[in-house]
């Protein structure tokens, strides 16, 4: 399996069977150009234009939003229902955290989560292999509660996502850096890699802190 980083909260997870990417963005919303991907799966977490714009995907990809159960070209993947806010939704609406599994894997992609996850909502989901988590605060959790969740959930790959990004001025500015996360964690000048190769013998015995070149 080889992971890359597309920006913001998108991701291309290439595996044996196919090809999937998650929530694509509309440049303009986040400052950041969409490179050019082609794919066979993309999952949605929120219908916010900076997740939403599967348009963008070039192919004839199947598109999974909201919770529920879905499978295509072998891939497992889990939609479970949580908010945007920690007010149950009432201030950003829904958001889907997606479990993905291929190649023996496990994958959470947490979305836009505004919120501490329950033990109900924990006890839905598998210990993951990589956790993509939001830090970036303000219409997300922040470094602090992201810290506090990768303490429960044990994932063996942490991912960050959802920080303010280096590029012009945009919708997203406002949005905590990433070097905030990383010092939280103890990782200050954490050197990025441009993809994760990754197979199930490759993980990690600790939890591990990995930054993606978008």
């Amino acid at each position: 399996m080889e992971i890359y980083f597309l920006g913001h909260s998108s991701f291309k997870i290439k595996t044996k069977q196919g090809v999937l990417v998650t929530d694509p963005f509309t440049p303009d919303f986040i400052g950041l150009k969409f490179p050019a991907t082609e794919a066979d799966i993309v999952t949605i977490s929120h219908d916010h234009a900076d997740h939403n714009a599967a348009g963008l995907i070039k192919g004839t990809p199947v598109v999974f939003q909201g919770p529920g159960e879905y499978e295509a070209k072998g891939i497992k993947i889990y939609g479970l229902k949580t908010y945007h806010d920690n007010k149950k939704g009432a201030e950003r609406g829904e958001n889907t955290i997606f479990q993905i599994t291929a190649e023996g894997l496990t994958l959470l992609h947490l979305g836009d989560l505004g919120h501490r996850l329950t033990g109900e909502d924990i006890e839905e989901l598998s210990t993951p292999d990589v956790l993509f988590i939001p830090v970036g605060g303000k219409y997300t959790i922040d470094g602090n509660i992201a810290s506090e969740m990768i303490a429960q959930l044990e994932p063996k790959i942490v991912i960050p996502m959802h920080y303010k990004n280096a590029g012009k001025e945009n919708k997203m500015s406002d949005l905590e850096e990433l070097s905030i996360f990383l010092k939280r964690m103890g990782k200050e000048n954490l050197p990025t890699q441009p993809k994760l190769h990754l197979t199930k013998d490759s993980l990690p015995a600790e939890t591990q802190i990995l930054v993606l070149e978008s």
